[in-house]
């Protein structure tokens, strides 16, 4: 038995109604749990030996929780986007055509992955990307318009994969 079980296994009922409180689901608020332990353990030797142990688990849950919320958000701002709009409740034509969108961005190249998300998603100027990927302003709006092209292309069922143009 390691020396940190017995004082993990007393701040289980702890973290999990905090878990609770924030997801407001069990289910979500269990895997929450596991997922903090898990980095717990997993940072055991990076821990300060003088902090408290209570204080230290709250705030690798916390921090865990808010990087879920963060990719669910992100998530759902890509579902809006390969969707068209923002429902709670989408239809099953609409949550197929989703699944499938997603299934054809997938199947893009990084570049184009990385354009059609920075700026249909993250909000990103196209000068902003331009300074990202440190290319004129013209090569940004040519090469998302590739991407949007290949997107809808793939989307479609036209083509098996995006189209590769060599440059010299």
């Amino acid at each position: 038995m390691h020396a940190l079980d017995e004082p993990l296994r007393e701040l289980i009922p702890r973290l999990r109604r905090f878990a609770v409180s924030l997801t407001r689901n069990a289910s979500s608020a269990d895997d929450l749990v596991q997922s903090t332990l898990e980095r717990a353990i997993i940072s055991w030797a990076d821990k300060r030996v003088e902090g408290d142990l209570r204080a230290w688990l709250f705030s690798i849950l916390y921090r865990q929780f808010l990087d879920a919320h963060r990719r669910s958000r992100r998530y759902a701002r890509m579902l809006e986007f390969f969707t068209g709009r923002d429902d709670a409740q989408p239809s099953v034509e609409r949550t197929v055509m989703a699944q499938s969108t997603l299934q054809a961005f997938d199947k893009l190249g990084t570049e184009q992955r990385a354009l059609l998300l920075w700026v249909s998603v993250e909000g990103l100027s196209y000068k902003e990307v331009a300074d990202i990927l440190e290319v004129p302003l013209g090569t940004v709006m040519s090469r998302l318009s590739r991407a949007r092209q290949a997107l809808r292309q793939l989307s479609d069922g036209e083509i098996a994969s995006p189209s590769l143009r060599i440059l010299k």
